[in-house]
Order: structure tokens, then C-alpha cells, then sequence
């Protein structure tokens, strides 16, 4: 359960999906322009390249895995188990924790493109090619705007009109 959890969380501060993730070796990871860790892989689905710079946690978990027996085993960048697999522990997982919800590994993804990036003010078309959708309407299925950041974000446009003055 600790390992389901490790890669649900990385989806959750990636974006990757279950079976990309299952793909990445040591050689998926690149210092990027800006000096920092990033994940350099294809979509198995598009083919379509994909670029995404490792947030802190999800670089605390790579870490954790780094000479793990599993990853050493298999030159896996994460310890590879089965989608039944995880999505079964996931069910365990809601069921300790008390959720409603079917709980499932998709989630992360879509956690990641709600929660993670878009509520935090990272535009649609940078979050589109981080989880690698080739069109923009693909990622808008994700993009359900939240009231709060409705509220948000309209009472930051309310301050900015307030503090407006007129160029001269």
C-alpha cells in the first residue's frame, strides 16, 4: 500500500498516467534548462513528447526509489505493479479512509490537471502539453472551473481595477 500510495502521488505532482509511468528508467530524467530535474518521455497513446519538470515531491519519491531492490531489479525509474493491482489497493485505500468515491489511479492524473496546475493558476495550454494532449479541447475536460478560484481570481481583477490609473 505504501508503494500505491508513492505512485499515486507521483501521478498526482506529474500528471503521468499509469502506463507511462511504468515505462520510465533512470534515462527519462534530465537536468532541464533552468538547472532543475525533469522528465523527458512519450505518451504511449499520442507517441506525443512530453516534458515535465519534477516538482519537489515528486522528486522526494524518486529519491526514496532511487536503489530500491524493486528498481534495481527491473531498471524502473518506480517500482512497476499491475493497474488491476493498484487500482485494487486504491479501493483498500478508500475504504480505510472512509471515501465515497470509486477511487481510482486515473484520479491522479485528473488531480494533478485540477488541483495541481490549473487552481493554481498555471494556464490550460502549458498543463495541456505537460500531460501531453495534442488538443487543447482534451484538456478542457479536465478544466472544470472551481468557485473558489472563480472568486479568486475575480477579486484579484477587482483589486488590480481599484489600483488602476489611467496612463496621461
Amino acid at each position: 500500500m505504501d508503494r500505491v500510495r508513492d505512485l499515486f502521488v507521483f501521478s498526482c505532482y506529474t500528471g503521468i498516467s499509469f502506463t507511462d509511468m511504468n515505462d520510465l528508467t533512470k534515462d527519462n530524467v534530465w537536468n532541464g534548462l533552468d538547472g532543475q530535474k525533469w522528465l523527458f518521455t512519450s505518451k504511449n497513446k499520442t507517441k506525443a513528447k512530453v516534458k515535465i519538470p519534477l516538482l519537489d515531491k515528486a522528486l522526494e519519491i524518486l529519491e526514496k526509489y532511487d536503489k530500491h531492490p524493486m528498481t534495481e531489479i527491473t531498471q524502473s525509474l518506480l517500482p512497476v505493479i499491475t493497474n488491476v493491482k493498484v487500482n485494487l489497493y486504491l479501493k483498500e485505500v478508500a475504504d480505510l479512509c472512509d471515501i465515497k468515491k470509486n477511487l481510482t489511479f486515473h484520479m491522479a492524473r485528473h488531480t494533478f490537471a485540477t488541483t495541481v496546475t490549473l487552481s493554481n493558476g498555471v494556464p490550460i495550454e502549458t498543463v495541456s502539453k505537460l500531460l501531453g494532449h495534442t488538443k487543447i479541447a482534451t484538456t478542457q475536460i479536465y478544466a472544470r472551473v472551481l468557485e473558489d478560484k472563480l472568486s479568486q481570481d475575480m477579486s484579484e481583477l477587482s483589486r488590480k481595477l481599484r489600483n488602476w490609473k489611467p496612463n496621461v
